[in-house]
């Protein structure tokens, strides 16, 4: 037999033979479709698509195609507990009527976040007020008594008449309380708390240092009421100090919400840095966020419609929105928001609630809440 002739029926049984085991490799893996499309194109192809396909049907390749899909699966029905989960979060969310209730809610935040790694934490709360503040020719307002039930929950804004000295007067007793129920020794007994003014070189700014010491100095907590932004070089140096322990801000003097000068100075550049030097409060705002400062707990108010409106937020929920009742014994829900609600939204959140002006509804006119 000649030589080429010879090689021509080698070859032949040589594909015959390749054909044959691809076929017999289809029909053991016929229950997964990805590896029988490529055994079966491989027998009707030349060599080297089956050498192609038995490469892409390696237990290699196979395993990162299940895995791949392992986690796209999981991934999904994780992504929707975690929505979920936050939707859950902001349906339980309360206004609270009493100071106590309202102490527990920025505690229970404040651990929540701290146990989640959330070392550097803002928080925003109402405050302790007398009853009688808005008694009409009364010019001397009294503080509040915190140990009493003889109190309202009021904003801190322009109506207290002792500027931000009485504001001070009301959240320091509010930060003492919040760091007590915060308190993570399991002797049970409450830490020591020492205050420290030198953070107000005015003397006049409603600003003060609150320090805990605990039974184990981990647990040390330091939390500044009231800073401005001149206030954040000593923010600086007690977060480069503390490390993994607790330090927060409680009630800045800055709002939340941006005026003209705010964005502008966050614009960065020569206008950003002309904005923050006349009040701006980006620059002070970016270096917070450099030492991982987050909201953790906001609870906000004012009048909208002639009524009173709160806002409430953790950090791991969205912004829920509520009104009082006309009777002003609690406060209904409205809507919620995922991002802050202006004044506009929450106006907006009234009307499809069918929620009137306050005075209409006093005298007959719509609906009482």
């Amino acid at each position: 037999m000649r030589p080429s002739l010879r090689l021509a029926l080698a070859a032949a049984a040589s594909a015959a033979s390749a054909a044959n085991t691809a076929a017999a490799f289809t029909s053991q893996t016929a229950s997964a479709p990805f590896v029988a499309r490529s055994a079966s194109s491989a027998a009707s192809s030349s060599s080297s698509v089956v050498v192609a396909s038995s490469s892409s049907s390696s237990p290699s390749a196979l395993a990162m195609s299940d895995s791949s899909a392992t986690d796209g699966s999981a991934e999904q029905p994780a992504a929707a507990a975690a929505v979920s989960t936050r939707e859950e979060i902001t349906s339980r969310m309360s206004i609270p009527l009493t100071f106590d209730e309202m102490v527990r809610q920025a505690a229970g935040a404040m651990e929540d976040a701290y146990e989640g790694g959330k070392a550097r934490q803002t928080i925003r709360v109402l405050l302790p007020r007398d009853p009688t503040n808005d008694q009409i020719g009364q010019y001397l307002e009294n503080d509040a008594d915190v140990d009493t039930a003889n109190l309202v929950l009021a904003p801190p804004d322009e109506t207290w008449q002792g500027g931000i000295m009485q504001l001070y007067r009301a959240a320091a007793p509010t930060c003492q309380e919040i760091l007590r129920r915060f308190s993570r020794d399991t002797a049970g007994v409450p830490p020591k708390m020492i205050e420290d003014r030198s953070v107000d070189e005015s003397g006049v700014d409603g600003v003060g240092l609150w320090l805990t010491q605990s039974s184990l100095p981990l647990n040390d907590v330091s939390c500044f009421v009231q800073p401005t932004q001149e206030t954040v070089d000593a923010v600086e140096t007690i977060h480069a100090q503390a490390g993994p322990r607790l330090v927060a801000l409680m009630n800045p003097q800055w709002r939340n919400a941006d005026d003209a000068l705010d964005a502008a100075s966050k614009s960065g550049g020569v206008l950003g840095g002309f904005a923050s030097f006349l009040g701006g409060k980006g620059r002070s705002l970016e270096r917070l966020d450099r030492m991982g400062f987050v909201n953790v707990y906001t609870l906000e108010g004012y009048v909208c419609k002639g009524g009173n409106v709160r806002m409430v937020k953790r950090f791991d929920s969205d912004w829920a929105v509520f009104a009082e009742n006309d009777a002003g014994t609690g406060y209904v829900p409205v809507g919620t928001s995922e991002g802050r609600p202006t004044y506009q939204d929450v106006e907006a959140m009234l009307d499809d609630k069918g929620i009137a002006l306050k005075y209409a509804r006093d005298i007959g006119l719509a609906p009482k809440i």
